[in-house]
């Protein structure tokens, strides 16, 4: 594919953008990779800290002049009307901005689908980014920007419209997908040396992997003996069931498993871990999203946030000649595993601002449904009338575990994770329940109103 052919139409226009969440590390790599292109006019941007904001511009090289701290919808205007960026803690002022597309990068789930809303209404697009809201109500913005000729798109950069794209391409190619997904957030580096595994800033002797660092004999037995030989760190993650259930709404894929599967892997026995257990993998049942975490000495490529597709191998002999040129091609030669072993952030989004605004394409998908449902089970004993507080890096919620559950068994059912978040249970319930939405007060919130609208 030649981007510059693909997006020509660039050398003679400018699309402005607005930006939601403008502080955080995703907004930080937009703001970073627009300082390169010419044609991306940053018109809006929006974040509760604007003195910080417009303190982080300066430093990415931002010219001083051109940054308005902006209090009313005039102001805005008149920022534009100037070729100056809008400064606003107040995402209604966004409104009165003159743009071609959001950026939606809260992480709010409220905030961020009411943002989304006022956009569509408005006949902007808007790249979501905030898989937060995604994951709860996507498939009514999408249905909602369809409506009024717009584009509502996952965006490319962050994982899910990554892997949304590594499968669509294999499936217009005529592979049959058998398993997609990705890492987890951070790779387990281990050095049989000194029998230390780094993960993140932690060190941890587990001189035990030594002796697991080969796919040996039965499969699944020997991952769980490398999960247990790493039992004292983190195996999961709540982003990871938030970003799958958007894969799976987009894709049709369905969860591999309730809690997603984590084996601790390397990147070269994907293809005989994600198969059917027939065939000497973990599956269940094939066409499905899961996770892994990556297991790599320290001399090795990291798989860096990266996504995958395992697909069926149809001609050995063509395999087999891929498997000579490095492919990771599966022991018993009946899979193949296709991966990216990255994901850019912001540096990569503007790809998917330049498809849904000159070409008016998604690099998600324009028909999802609710395919998945990302549910909170209980870790501990709750009291009615307590609160299911949302905090922290990864946005959990003290107290519960996500779960990945089918739209059969959950949808209207149990309350979607993010839906939960910050909702006051009116019954108690005991460890290990799954919150269902009967046990939950809901105001008429945004996100509530946009989530009653879904079909089912």
């Amino acid at each position: 594919m030649n981007y510059e052919l693909l997006f020509q139409e660039l050398q003679h226009r400018a699309i402005s953008i607005a930006l939601t969440g403008a502080k955080g590390g995703f907004g930080r790599s937009l703001l970073v990779q627009c300082r390169h292109i010419k044609s991306l006019r940053v018109a809006a941007l929006c974040d509760l800290d604007v003195e910080g904001t417009r303190a982080m511009l300066i430093e990415l090289g931002y010219a001083p002049e051109r940054l308005a701290i902006c209090h009313d919808a005039a102001a805005v205007r008149a920022a534009n009307e100037q070729d100056q960026t809008a400064l606003v803690s107040d995402y209604r002022l966004l409104d009165a901005a003159a743009l071609d597309i959001v950026v939606e990068a809260t992480g709010n789930p409220d905030i961020s689908a009411q943002i989304a809303i006022n956009a569509i209404e408005h006949g902007v697009h808007v790249a979501m980014v905030s898989k937060e809201t995604d994951a709860v109500v996507g498939p009514y913005l999408n249905a909602l920007a369809c409506e009024r000729k717009v584009v509502y798109t996952t965006a490319d950069g962050d994982q899910p419209s990554n892997l949304i794209g590594l499968v669509t391409w294999a499936r217009v190619l005529g592979f049959e997908v058998v398993a997609a997904g990705k890492s987890s957030e951070y790779d387990y580096i281990y050095n049989p040396a000194s029998g230390e595994l780094a993960y993140t800033d932690q060190r941890h002797q587990v001189p035990a992997l030594s002796g697991l660092l080969t796919l040996e004999g039965d499969t699944a037995a020997r991952l769980q003996q490398r999960s247990q030989a790493i039992s004292a760190l983190p195996q999961s993650a709540t982003p990871d069931y938030c970003e799958m259930n958007v894969v799976a709404n987009s894709t049709g894929l369905t969860p591999a498993c309730d809690a997603l599967s984590y084996p601790l892997c390397r990147i070269s026995e994907l293809a005989d871990i994600f198969i059917p257990r027939a065939d000497g993998g973990i599956l269940d049942r094939e066409g499905v999203v899961d996770v892994f975490n990556c297991l790599r000495l320290p001399d090795e490529a990291s798989f860096g946030g990266g996504v995958f597709v395992v697909v069926r191998c149809t001609d050995h002999e063509v395999w087999q000649t891929l498997g000579q040129k490095g492919h990771v091609l599966g022991r018993n030669g009946k899979y193949a595993c296709i991966y990216l072993p990255y994901h850019l952030m912001g540096l990569e989004t503007p790809i998917s601002l330049f498809s849904a605004v000159l070409h008016g394409r998604a690099s998600g998908s324009t028909t999802q449904e609710v395919h998945a449902v990302m549910a909170a089970q209980t870790q501990r004993a709750f009291k009615a009338g307590e609160v299911l507080r949302m905090g922290g890096h990864h946005h959990n919620i003290d107290g519960m575990k996500p779960l990945l559950l089918p739209a059969a068994q959950a949808h209207r059912i149990h309350a979607p994770f993010y839906l939960a978040a910050n909702r006051r249970l009116k019954v108690d319930v005991a460890a290990g329940e799954i919150i269902s939405l009967d046990m939950l007060e809901f105001d008429q919130s945004t996100l509530y109103s946009a989530w009653q609208k879904l079909p089912g």
